[in-house]
């Protein structure tokens, strides 16, 4: 069988490909959770630093920030990769699966941040821009929300940065191809805990209880209807139960049930119209059973908005580089990312780097069997590099 072409990359970063892939496998053998990424942040300040960057820590607990200055222009902008993994037992076989009982980088940060590291090697050596770069690694951004971690411990005062980036690996996608959706490119992320209240009785004696499995069941066929009558048909609504929890005994009705919702939606009207719509059917429906429902809504993650001259230049800087071939043209994702809280602050744009299709890349990321495609590394490394070159183009 013959081995597959190398994807597109600068020379320069190529020749640093091998020490790029040990340091991506090092990562990923030894994948940190939320809040938890001390290793791996020791590992990318130790490079930083020797790659000749400021390297400021501690921001959002375990973040990492190094900066680069050239010329005389005070331009800045951020360039961010994330770094924590996922609490889920690895099985992909390869030799460099996670060490680690129950934890792994299902995700791609162990990637992401090894794209990052080696495009601050090459810009550190070379210098070929005007003004400052911030590279960013962020923790916690699984679900724990560590952008708006480091923005809340000052990160924009700290590092001002006039536009800001973001890349992901995207999974069944062609390898070394790029997408960036203009507008919502990313579902904005709400949690929902409802928590049914009856009177809990005898299961053979129904009619003295007030049963909340029943009110809840029905909670959960009427949240149906929210996104088939509700939202707009042309517009974007995701309401999903996830979990029910009620009982533990056949012969018992139960005090209590709990619904744990996810919520998506593309606009914030939709997602003001989910949240009001889930908390009048959970309520006003549990009432036609006797029973009460108290609702919990989380806001967590906003709409991630790729902002529309941010994403034509990164679209314009693949083209320069690899031509219309090199971009993707694709739809906005119903997963959401925690770089939506950067883009509410500044603008820019998140982009896709295809991971591959079928065995070389294709495994969907959340999934145990997931591994990040290597081939990618120097491709992604190299966009990164064009960017920041493009964008800090010296003048004169």
């Amino acid at each position: 069988m013959n081995a597959p072409l190398q994807l597109p990359a600068l020379d320069e970063i190529r020749a640093h490909e091998a020490e790029m892939i040990d340091i991506r496998h090092r990562i990923h053998a030894n994948p940190e959770l939320a809040f938890e990424e001390r290793a791996t942040a020791d590992l990318v300040a130790d490079c930083l630093q020797r790659w000749g960057c400021e390297v400021h820590r501690g921001l959002g607990v375990t973040g990492v920030v190094g900066t680069l200055r050239a010329g005389t222009s005070t331009r800045r902008i951020g360039l961010r990769a994330d770094m924590d993994a996922l609490p889920i037992q690895e099985t992909s076989g390869k030799p460099w699966a996670s060490q680690v009982l129950g934890k792994m980088h299902a995700c791609g940060h162990d990637g992401h941040t090894a794209m990052l590291l080696a495009a601050a090697r090459h810009l550190a050596a070379t210098r070929r821009f005007d003004g400052i770069v911030h590279l960013v690694f962020q923790p916690a951004e699984e679900g724990y929300g560590g952008a708006k971690r480091m923005l809340d411990d000052g990160f924009l005062e700290l590092f001002p940065c006039e536009a800001m980036f973001g890349m992901h690996n995207g999974p069944a996608k062609p390898a070394g191809k790029f997408i960036a959706v203009p507008g919502y490119a990313m579902a904005s992320s709400d949690t929902c805990i409802i928590r049914v209240h009856g009177n809990g009785g005898h299961g053979a004696m129904p009619q003295h209880a007030v049963d909340p499995v029943v009110a809840a069941s029905a909670i959960v066929m009427a949240l149906q209807t929210i996104v088939s009558r509700n939202v707009p048909p042309l517009q974007t609504g995701i309401v999903t139960v996830g979990a029910f929890h009620a009982g533990e005994a056949p012969n018992v009705i139960p005090g209590t049930a709990e619904l744990r919702l996810t919520v998506r939606a593309f606009k914030p009207e939709v997602r003001d119209l989910l949240q009001q719509r889930i908390t009048e059917i959970a309520q006003q429906q549990a009432a036609v059973f006797g029973a009460r429902a108290e609702v919990d809504y989380q806001r967590r993650y906003p709409m991630l908005y790729n902002h529309p001259k941010e994403t034509a230049f990164c679209e314009q800087v693949v083209r320069e580089w690899l031509g219309d071939e090199g971009l993707l043209a694709d739809e906005p994702v119903t997963g959401s990312e925690d770089f939506a809280f950067f883009l509410e602050k500044v603008p820019g744009c998140y982009v896709f780097i295809g991971n591959g299709e079928g065995e070389d890349g294709g495994c969907m990321v959340h999934n145990a069997g997931y591994d990040f495609n290597d081939r990618c590394l120097s491709t992604g490394a190299s966009y990164w590099v064009r960017l920041a070159e493009a964008w800090l183009k010296p003048r004169g």
